[in-house]
């Protein structure tokens, strides 16, 4: 069933075109990934589905509501996460979860909240005084708190460390568990590839391409990439003889083979008809990175 339909989203700014031409579906009780480079119009998109922004075109729908006509239903059915927390530093961590709660007539129960998201010994804590990784616990709290069937996270781990990052993402899967959709924001990669049913990538105000992951990655071709030191010098003609080889590159004493199907033993296998042995050997398969850059022509970072 679908959760959020987005058609044909436009969005300019003064002096910027930051969404072109924004089309996706989100399915109930899946988490949406919307990946892209700094700029590339995924805030800006997110904004005009909760209803923050208006758009200058196109048409979206929240479990059937119009983000722009029904302001009030839509706050009933979606929490957002926003990019940056804008809470007062003195607040404490309850304090903020009571305030948000009165803003709903049937809240979730805070205390249980503050529990579920790891917060419980930090109830009196200030604002301030909370790390990066707290202060996003708290925003997903807050994003809770009106009990959403939709949960849109923007760059939920930007800014933290990577075991905070691994935390927050634990949490994610938690809060999908419980039965709410997400929708999440982000330009990390591995973020998208450990946590996303489907991807939507976008790039310059436009949606390149949307499906799973792996579906991504397919589109590259089976792309791979293995990496060594050969025991002794060896002519990129050697290389390029083998059927599965596509590309030889060398970086120092470090040869990079690209190609695809069996390429690992086929280029060992080679080597060793002319009694090389490749040291360090390293087998690296095609990435989200990979298809943004066969898609778009350029790097994702």
């Amino acid at each position: 069933m679908k959760i959020i339909e987005v058609r044909n989203l436009r969005k300019q700014y003064p002096n910027h075109l930051a969404v072109e031409d924004v089309s996706f579906e989100v399915a109930e009780g899946e988490i949406f990934g919307i990946l892209g480079p700094n700029g590339a119009g995924k805030t800006t998109t997110v904004e005009c589905v909760a209803g923050l922004r208006r758009a200058d075109a196109g048409t979206v729908r929240v479990t059937g509501l119009d983000p722009r006509r029904n302001r009030d239903e839509l706050r009933q059915v979606l929490g957002m996460q926003l990019q940056s927390a804008a809470l007062p530093e003195k607040i404490k961590v309850w304090e903020a979860l009571d305030l948000y709660a009165s803003f709903y007539p049937g809240p979730a129960d805070w205390t249980e909240l503050m529990e579920k998201v790891g917060l419980g010994d930090k109830r009196d804590t200030a604002f301030k005084k909370l790390s990066g990784g707290q202060r996003q616990r708290l925003s997903v709290a807050l994003a809770l708190i009106g009990r959403p069937r939709v949960a849109v996270l923007d760059e939920l781990t930007t800014g933290l460390d990577p075991q905070a990052r691994r935390d927050t993402w634990e949490l994610v899967q938690q809060v999908r568990e419980s039965g709410v959709t997400i929708v999440l924001v982000t330009h990390f990669m591995e973020e998208a590839e450990r946590l996303c049913d489907r991807l939507a990538l976008i790039d310059a105000g436009k949606v390149i391409a949307t499906d799973t992951p792996a579906g991504l990655v397919a589109q590259v071709g089976g792309e791979q990439r293995v990496r060594f030191r050969p025991s002794a010098p060896v002519a990129d003609g050697v290389l390029l003889a083998v059927p599965e080889v596509r590309e030889v590159s060398r970086n120092g004493n470090q040869i990079v083979v690209s190609g695809s199907g069996n390429l690992a033993p086929a280029v060992t296998l080679a080597l060793a008809r002319h009694e090389i042995v490749p040291a360090d050997l390293r087998i690296e398969q095609a990435t989200l990175d990979d298809a943004f850059l066969a898609l778009t022509g350029r790097k994702l970072a």
